[in-house]
């Protein structure tokens, strides 16, 4: 039996320790390391080891009862969430480890809304018991209070909060029979369902408490993976070890071998090598089976979140909501350097590097400043690269109000390519999404896919600051091409005139970034927060009080509170607990301001034009967007 588990902590919270004395209790490795000697089994990166957190999800492997384990040791720092939820797809079970003195933090609150989001089982591991200030009792009113009346200590009471939760428990101990058997089962059903989540407690460091929760790993988390089916696999990580590209996945049902063919995205693979790790460390196998987590060889254009099979692909909602341009300082040509940034995007899809050929610059999505660090080390250590990053930027998105028909010609001399879009407003938060309302007689089939891949392709800019497009609904309705002057990419600059011409007839609207924050502190700091917020541009819901902490909840720019952290931990004296988690794309609240500042030219964009282009008398010439509909060949359709 294979389970895979993930350990997940705010920063500090001794979460990596916590996974070297698993480790050394089921004798995966023979010493143990400490976080502050810079040897821990996991944390082998040279910048882990001198920070002292975890940047990269690392797993190990070990067996305990005749079960294979794996454990994925996730990144506590915020700035490496995507990593951390990138892991979340292959999981069975989770343990969050809180500090028994700092309790529930900011990070902690977020990865149990993703974790609940995804109903993975959890357990709770109350850390640091030896140290001043600790205290079970507060510890546990937190959790219960911030993220689940149903954590439970396991302890004397441990049957009886069962009973609460599970009829045939509480029948049993009404009658005094609950059997080990009975418990055990039960205890499986509501983690399943999310009924409970069992607490443990002790010190990661001395190794106090790992042995009960290894006991309920083997007791309460039950899987049941098949292996003779068809095969069915998550990629949920990309690295690279001496220009050979490492292909991490979960194997949810099937098995592979070596040799094997694999299907991913229409394209074939041979796997050329199966590779079982525990840390740095790895054998070669020839198979892996059902539950197993492995890295292959051969897989040389497969990405994160690509599945095999009938698999589901996982939604990823961390993302970067800032920008940062990269000065080279080394005499290299930009091709190579952009190889390598390709590279690093592929173990780091979030980066979304780009190359603004115009500006002769290039920019990358980020989500702070400690990653902005992070990259720079790897970029001078694996490629030997000299390299600053500017201040971040927000990260500006742009939408429409109201939906209106698009239409872009593109026809030079011997080239030709029609398309008619209608374009609508979409739901906050949904990103671009397509249909296809063109019949067969107009448009063969590889031109409308070919259509809808140029609009997904890349980001469309926007018509106030260049940013991307997003959050709309897009119909294709018509097109034509011509059986022999319609060439490579003549759809490409059809497609994109015509989404432009569709944004030139209606209001633009400017989005930024927002947080959903959670703020608590003591009552007295109560009207400070509703201030800042106020301050910020936000908005709170009322208030929830206790007789000594208040919690306010609400949404607010990111532009405006991406550095209240400091503030808020300053005036609260350390003591208040602030989470803020990326909600979604809305309104910007000083649209005026950030498109004056941009200073952006729709009309001088050497990428983007909403005219377009006719032929006559053996010569190419424009139209503008304001007369192009007039122009085009094909008969104009609508919804209706």
């Amino acid at each position: 039996m294979f389970k895979t588990i993930g350990i997940f902590a705010h920063v500090d919270a001794g979460k990596t320790t916590f996974a070297e004395q698993l480790l050394f209790t089921t004798n995966a490795i023979k010493t143990v390391g400490r976080v502050d000697h810079q040897n821990t089994f996991l944390d082998n990166d040279e910048l882990e080891r001198a920070r002292g957190i975890t940047i990269f999800a690392e797993q190990g492997r070990f067996t305990y009862n005749d079960c294979t384990y794996h454990i994925i040791d996730t990144p506590g720092h915020v700035d490496f969430s995507p990593e951390m939820e990138r892991s979340l797809a292959i999981l069975d079970a989770a343990i969050i480890i809180v500090s028994a003195v700092e309790r529930v933090q900011g990070h902690t609150e977020t990865v149990w809304q993703l974790l609940r989001t995804r109903q993975i089982p959890s357990i709770f591991f109350v850390n640091k018991m030896d140290r001043e200030g600790a205290s079970l009792e507060q510890t546990m009113a937190q959790i219960q209070q911030l993220l689940s009346p149903d954590a439970v200590v396991v302890d004397e009471t441990f049957v009886s909060a069962v009973a609460e939760r599970h009829e045939k428990v509480l029948d049993a101990y009404i009658a005094e029979n609950v059997s080990d058997e009975l418990l055990t089962h039960s205890v499986q059903q509501l983690m399943q369902n999310g009924a409970l989540f069992p607490v443990f407690n002790g010190v990661a460091l001395h190794g106090d408490g790992i042995d009960r929760v290894l006991d309920a790993l083997d007791r309460f988390v039950t899987t049941t993976y098949d292996k003779t089916g068809d095969v069915q696999a998550n990629v949920f990580k990309i690295r690279h070890e001496l220009d050979q590209r490492l292909t991490f996945m979960k194997l949810m049902r099937g098995t592979l071998h070596v040799r094997d063919d694999v299907i991913i995205r229409g394209n074939v693979y041979k796997i050329l090598e199966i590779r079982a790790y525990n840390g740095q460390r790895f054998k070669s196998v020839q198979q892996a089976f059902a539950g197993d987590v492995v890295a292959l060889k051969g897989l040389h254009e497969a990405v994160v979140g690509d599945v095999i099979g009938d698999c589901m692909s996982q939604q990823l909602t961390l993302t970067p909501t800032l920008q940062a341009k990269l000065h080279v300082h080394n005499k290299i040509h930009v091709k190579e350097v952009l190889a390598m940034l390709r590279e690093l995007e592929a173990e780091e899809p979030t980066l979304r590097v780009t190359w603004h050929e115009r500006h002769q610059e290039i920019q990358l999505h980020v989500m702070g400043v400690i990653q902005l660090e992070v990259l720079t080390h790897i970029l001078r250590e694996r490629y030997r690269l000299d390299v600053t990053f500017d201040t971040p930027t927000i990260l500006y998105m742009e939408t429409i109000a109201k939906s209106a028909y698009g239409y872009g010609h593109f026809e030079p001399l011997k080239h030709y390519a029609e398309v008619h879009l209608h374009v609508a407003p979409n739901a906050r938060g949904r990103g671009m999404t397509f249909t296809n309302r063109c019949h067969a007689d107009d448009l063969t089939t590889g031109h409308m896919r070919l259509i809808e891949h140029h609009l997904f392709e890349q980001e469309h800019h926007g018509l106030l600051t260049g940013s991307p497009i997003t959050d709309v609904h897009v119909t294709l309705l018509n097109g034509a091409a011509h059986a022999k002057h319609t060439a490579g990419g003549d759809f490409r600059e059809a497609t994109h005139r015509a989404l432009r011409q569709a944004c030139e007839q209606v209001e633009n609207v400017l989005l930024e970034p927002y947080y959903r924050f959670r703020l608590r502190a003591s009552i007295d700091h109560l009207g400070r927060m509703m201030s800042d917020v106020q301050q910020a541009s936000g908005t709170f819901d009322a208030p929830a009080l206790t007789e000594h902490d208040a919690l306010l909840t609400g949404r607010v720019p990111v532009a405006t509170f991406m550095h209240y952290a400091t503030t808020f931990l300053a005036y609260t004296n350390g003591k208040g607990s602030i989470s803020l988690q990326f909600d979604r794309y809305d309104v910007c609240h000083n649209a005026d301001e950030v498109i004056e500042r941009i200073g952006y030219n729709k009309d001088a964009d050497p990428d983007y034009t909403s005219s377009s282009i006719f032929c006559a008398k053996g010569k190419g010439y424009s139209v503008h967007w304001t007369e192009a509909a007039e122009a085009m060949h094909c008969v104009k359709k609508t919804l209706e």
